[in-house]
This record gives C-alpha cells, structure tokens and sequence, in this order.
C-alpha cells in the first residue's frame, strides 16, 4: 500500500534552503519516490499554514521511513530543517474498511 510525506512549511532562510532542493531528489529517486506536489504559495483554506507543501509517494511506509532515515537523507536534513519551519507527517493510502473499524473503536 502506497505511503506519502506530506509536509508544509514556511521558508525561513531562503538562500540556505536553494540548496536542500537539488540534494533531496536523487536521495528520493534513488528510493523509488515521485514528488506529486510541490507548490511555494500553496493557498490556506483553514488555520495558517507555511506557503510550501510537498507530498510525496513511495511504495510503502516502509520504503518511506528506509529514505527518511537513510545515511544520504540524514546528511542533507539540516538543509531543510535549518532553513525552515514546518511540519511533515506520514499518511498510508486510504483503506476505507480498516479506517472504518478504527472509528467504531474511539
């Protein structure tokens, strides 16, 4: 089942963050990931969210945490995190009946 990153943040340090883009991709590519959104001036509908979101698809949750916790990703990180503010959250494609039985349980 797929797996997705999905993060938004507001760039803090725009002339450190031009660097994390090039680095991040073959770390990605070299993990089997495909970038579906990446918009600078994502629009807020509710509360007040950082103007970049990114989500991106990897064939599993755990090939999703294999590239987080890489060594390659581990080493450019601080390029993302040093120059913005945000947050990044894991998500698992959408299977209605298991979210369905998770409901009758709360």
């Amino acid at each position: 089942m797929s797996a997705y990153l999905v993060a938004n943040f507001e760039l803090t340090k725009p002339e450190g963050f031009k660097f994390y883009v090039p680095a991040v991709f073959p770390t990605l590519e070299a993990h089997g990931a495909e970038v579906l959104v990446a918009d600078y001036e994502s629009e807020p509908l509710e509360g007040e969210p950082g103007s970049m979101t990114v989500v991106i698809r990897f064939k599993s949750k755990e090939a999703l945490n294999s590239w987080y916790h890489s060594p390659e990703y581990q080493k450019i990180i601080h390029l993302r995190t040093d120059n913005s503010k945000g947050i990044a959250v894991t998500v698992e494609e959408l299977d209605l009946e298991k979210n369905l039985r998770l409901l009758e349980t709360m």
